[in-house]
This record gives structure tokens, sequence and C-alpha cells, in this order.
């Protein structure tokens, strides 16, 4: 039995399916997951001691690479003084004030443990501030694993759910409201039907966990005013596109402003941190000044607060947005340019710092129906002969691609030359 196979088989006898977290798991792929030991830049290394191309970038946060050397360096000033207090300090204090003054329309933050964690409260903040019980939400994005969340939509009727993990009861799947992405008549029919108890629209405003699904600024600015018009709240979940895709993320970039937004990933810098924010009266309505409860022991804890901190601060001093933006956009077009010189039917779609490489469509790719329905079956193919070539992706088909600031033009060239090289290989053999 090979290392990673030993490895697996020691994890599987303490922890279920071997992983704690379902997608680390390789499911659907034929092999064992790889176990990695370290990281820098863009690289990182498994425990074979093979170097990969980090394009994972443990899904999100990494937006400036592996230990990043200025952040390194302040949370090993930290650790010096604080590790955890369980009361109040100055870190989540400096955190909590760059980011309202680098986004007007937040008014008041509050920290929390992770994307999960920011939705859980954000969700039970609507409910109470609004007094309304239900949460209209789109198939095709993802919110973490908050039961009323792990719903899908069901059949028939527009806007009803289903569960679609155990565990969860009708009762709080009933809650849940679900509509296809880019359908302003699905909406609208719900709205009809269910507004009057409709606490809030939830919503990537950058669907990325399902495929990426860019949305049309339109269709956001719909969002905005119909939750308006019908008195329910919208929350823009930020998770990935916060601090990414612009340092006012999705929010900026479609010039739509949500009454509560959630963060994590980049704001922690690669600890574990979560927000969420919006204006003060929405803010207040939690505990201690307000009647919605919501603690943590551990949240806005002093290393994460000076790792989410420092990293901000060096993306917005060394315009890591628009560079690593550009880099994206550069791989994304010269694969592009080679599936058309090659009459490859395939695309790679890019927003931002993110891409995804599915089959070409017709049509812009804005929900999970018109995804193709064989993109399975090619990443599967696809995915070893990546790991090969020394690059690392997310070990699930419709995940995305991240790209970090630590990723250089030559790394952007010989990213591009490898995949073209392994997707030519993969059409060649279907052919």
């Amino acid at each position: 039995m090979e290392l990673f196979e030993q490895l697996f088989e020691r994890s599987k006898s303490v922890t279920p399916g071997g992983v704690h977290s379902p997608v680390r798991a390789f499911k659907g792929l034929d092999q064992a997951p790889l176990f990695f030991k370290s990281g820098q830049g863009a690289l990182m290394i498994d425990q074979k001691d093979k170097t990969y191309i980090d394009l994972c970038s443990s899904f999100g946060p990494l937006i400036l690479g592996h230990r990043d050397s200025e952040v390194q360096a302040s949370i090993q000033g930290i650790l010096e003084n604080a590790w955890s207090f369980g009361a109040p300090e100055a870190y989540s204090l400096d955190l909590a004030e760059w980011i309202i003054n680098e986004i007007p329309w937040i008014e008041k933050i509050r920290f929390v443990n992770s994307g999960t964690e920011a939705v859980m409260t954000a969700l039970r903040l609507a409910k109470g501030y609004t007094g309304r019980n239900k949460i209209l939400k789109f198939d095709g994005c993802y919110h973490g694993h908050v039961d009323s969340m792990l719903v899908a939509s069901g059949s028939g009727l527009a806007g009803t759910a289903t569960a679609s993990s155990a565990g969860i009861s009708e009762a709080v799947a009933s809650e849940t409201l679900v509509a296809k992405l880019d359908s302003e008549k699905e909406v609208i029919e719900i709205f009809e039907r269910e507004g009057s108890d409709i606490a809030a629209i939830i919503v990537e405003p950058l669907p990325a966990n399902y495929g990426l699904l860019p949305q049309r600024k339109e269709f956001l600015q719909f969002l905005r005013k119909i939750s308006k018009e019908n008195g329910a709240l919208l929350i823009f979940d930020e998770v990935i596109s916060g601090f990414r895709v612009s340092m006012g993320g999705m929010a900026e970039v479609s010039d739509v402003v949500p009454d509560l937004v959630t963060y994590g990933k980049i704001i922690g810098g690669g600890f574990p941190v979560g927000a969420f924010a919006g204006n003060t009266e929405i803010m207040e309505m939690l505990a201690p000044t307000g009647p919605v409860y919501q603690a943590g022991t551990l949240s806005a804890n002093p290393i994460c607060m000076v790792a989410g901190l420092n990293t901000l601060k060096k993306i917005k001093r060394d315009n890591v947005i628009e560079k690593t933006n550009l880099a994206c956009s550069t791989f994304a077009k010269n694969l592009n340019k080679a599936f058309f010189d090659l009459e490859l039917p395939l695309q790679c779609i890019q927003a931002a710092s993110l891409f995804f490489i599915t089959e070409k469509t017709e049509k812009p790719i804005r929900d999970i129906d018109s995804l193709p329905k064989n993109h399975g079956e090619f990443f599967k193919k696809l995915y070893p002969l990546l790991l090969e070539e020394g690059i690392y992706i997310a070990p699930a088909a419709y995940e995305v691609g991240f790209f970090s600031a630590a990723i250089t033009n030559d790394m952007v060239q010989e990213l591009s030359d490898k995949f073209i090289k392994v997707i030519c290989k993969v059409m060649n053999e279907e052919r």
C-alpha cells in the first residue's frame, strides 16, 4: 500500500470518511487523497515531497499565497503577547475599524469563527429584525452547513424546498424557499405567494460553490428592489467574493448595497475567521443590546484578527486584487484562445481571480441547470493528469479554481501550457 493510501486508512479509522470536510475525500476520483505537509507562496509540498502549484488556495482564503512573510511576522509578534482572552481586546477593534472605514455602507460588524457561523447568525438576525420566519435562497448557492440552507429546489411549485442532508426536519426545510438563479419570474412568484413572511433574500452575488455562475448586475439590482418593496432584508454572502473581486466585494461591483453581508476566508488571512456586518439599526438587534442572541468563546481570536488585518492591509497597499484578477484573466484568455484554435468544445469561465473549465455552451452559464451534464466525467479524467503535472486544484468537479498573488507571470504561462497539454490529452482520448 502506497503512502497516501496508508495515511487515508489511518485517518478513516479515527474520523468519518477519513476527512474533516467532505470535499477533501477525493470522492469520485480513483485514488486516495493527497496529504500535504508544507506550503510557501504559490506552492504546496505533499508528504512524498512532490511540489504543486496551488490553484485551490485553501478554497479561497490564501489570496497572498501560503505563509506570506509579512503576515507571518505579524502573527509571530502576537504570539508573544496573546493566544486567547475571552475578554475585550484591541486587536479585533483594529480590524473592525479598518473594514468599516474601507466599506462606507457598513456601520457595525461582529466577528465569528467561520463563514457558516456568520450566515447562521445573519439569518437569525434577519428573522429577529423583521419578525418573519422564511428565507429565500437560490439553487446552486452554498451558504455553509446551516440546517436551513442545506436545502434544494423541490418538485412542482416554484419556491418549495427539500432537505439535501439527513438530520434536517421538514419544519426547518419548510421555512426555506428556493428559487432558480437568474430568474426574476420565480422570485416574483414566490413573493406574491409568501412575501409577507419572507424575512430575507440570501444570495452569493458571485455563486462559486457549484461551478462558477456569474450573475447579471441587473438581477442583483432586481433582488435589492423587490426585497425593499416587500419589507425583506437582502443578505449578500461574500464569504468567497469579499476582498477578492474588489475591496468592496460584489456589493461594490454590482452597485447594490445589501442590508447584511457575511464574510470569511480572506478576512482571516488563512486563519478561521467569519464576520457579518450591516447598518447600526439592524446590528444593534444583537445581544447584548438587542434580543437576538449570538456568542462565541473564540470569536475575535487575537491571532486571527492580526492575520486578517495585515492580510487586508497588504491587499490594499500592493493592489493585490487588480494584479491577481489580471493574472487569472490572462490564464483564462490563454486557454480560451487555445480551445478556439484547436477547435475544442470547451470554455474557461473567469470572474476576478476565480475560474472554472467546462464544456462550451451557447449561452452564459448562470444557473446549475445550464451546467453541462457530462462535466463530472471530464473532470475525473482531467484531475489525475493535472496532479502528474504538479498542479493542485480542488478535488471535486464543481469546485472553482483560485489564483493567488503568489502566482507569477512565468507561472501563468506554465499553468496555461500544462492545462492545454493535459486537456488535449483528455479530449483526444474521448474522440
